[in-house]
């Protein structure tokens, strides 16, 4: 077959498919084809762009022979599940704030993690090298998930 390039779809449990299409077709027409009947519920993600207008060309893209495709499905677009109701809210908050339980989480790491280092730069004398370097290593640890998910 000529004219036809070779896609790497990659899945987030590290399997990987090969897909076979032309520079020609769609975002669309590659989903279509190799994700029948859950185009809507596929993302599919190259060089870190998430490929949402179906119709640019994967040559328009870029997107050449041996290339990766990162491919993630959604369930929150599921068409044959039927939606379940809103649960009952319970508890204090108030109808219009959507406090969950991960919503104060970021919010708790930064507060611990102001008070690791607020103690680290007054009290020196009570923290070994060790304690020093897991302080370094949790902030960038936290640093690097709060861009991850924050920063898209």
């Amino acid at each position: 077959c000529t004219g036809l390039i070779k896609i790497r779809l990659k899945f987030l449990n590290d399997t990987e498919e090969v897909a076979m299409a032309r520079p020609e077709d769609t975002v669309g027409i590659l989903k279509s084809k190799y994700f029948p009947g859950q185009e809507s519920q596929m993302k599919l993600i190259y060089r870190g762009q998430l490929l949402q207008d179906q119709a640019r060309t994967l040559r328009s893209l870029r997107i050449t022979d041996n290339c990766v495709i990162h491919c993630h499905r959604s369930l929150g677009d599921t068409v044959a599940t039927p939606a379940l109701p809103d649960p009952v809210p319970t508890g204090p908050a108030a109808p219009g704030l959507p406090l969950g339980g991960g919503t104060l989480m970021v919010p708790t790491v930064m507060v611990v993690l102001a008070l690791g280092w607020y103690f680290r730069i007054n009290y020196r004398q009570l923290f070994t090298a060790p304690a020093t370097v897991s302080l370094i290593g949790v902030t960038v640890l936290v640093t690097f998930l709060a861009f991850g998910v924050y920063g898209q």
